[in-house]
């Protein structure tokens, strides 16, 4: 069939023509949660001072000005990648909800919790390591996030009165030592890991491993609040 006919006859019959493309839609929420995923990547790999927009956007296939459009300044870009890998664990510890489990039982869960999150989130370890070296400096341009975490020791803090007053727990507990307990253990397992692990030869990503781990933090915060 010559190109003329088939053109004549999809002028005759619309329903044989190819369907018209849609317009693409712009999709804001979408592009700004992919130039996040983007700066997660690139401040794990290169941290904030070596990390490079032009890099983000390459990952992206955006432009620059596209991410500065969204975040304003890189420094900014990498306070919300703060907000966001908090938010992802504060968010979900919210959603455990200990209230509805007695005393010793929500504790375990919230340990567990813990020490899973961190172990499946080594991209959040690294980057809580870098805020470090910058000595905080970002995280007190966000309130959002002490607002989340504040939340999160109010759940703890009811789950040790209530213990407390079944007579399960002891008296006094001082809340953010025991979160910073339970903290301190998942954290330093996943962020020391290489080096640690090398120094005495231990392979911490080892599923048995990590269950003695897991069971070990648990035991040691019970034992530690329990009358």
């Amino acid at each position: 069939m010559s190109d003329s006919m088939t053109t004549t006859l999809e002028a005759a019959s619309p329903e044989l023509a190819a369907p018209p493309r849609k317009p693409r839609k712009n999709n804001p929420e979408k592009t700004r949660e992919n130039i996040l995923q983007a700066a997660i990547t690139e401040f794990v790999q290169q941290g904030l001072s070596g990390a490079r927009v032009d890099a983000i956007a390459e990952r992206t296939a955006t432009s620059k000005r596209m991410i500065y459009y969204y975040f304003g300044s890189k420094e900014q870009l990498y306070v919300e990648v703060l907000l966001k890998l908090y938010g992802d664990i504060r968010s979900t510890e919210h959603r455990l909800h200990l209230g509805e489990l007695a005393a010793p039982e929500a504790i375990r869960r919230l340990v567990e919790f813990t020490f899973d999150h961190h172990d499946r989130n080594s991209d959040f370890v690294r980057i809580v390591c870098i805020e470090n070296i910058h000595y905080g400096e970002y995280v007190k341009q966000s309130p959002e996030i002490r607002r989340m975490s504040n939340l999160v020791l109010q759940a703890l803090e009811e789950t040790l009165k209530r213990g407390e007053q079944e007579g399960l727990f002891r008296e006094g507990l001082t809340t953010v030592d025991v979160h910073m307990l339970i903290s301190s253990f998942c954290f330093y397992r996943v962020s020391n890991r290489h080096t640690f692990g090398e120094i005495f030869q231990i392979d911490l990503p080892d599923e048995q491993v990590k269950q003695r781990h897991k069971t070990m933090i648990c035991e040691a915060v019970l034992r530690y609040i329990t009358r």
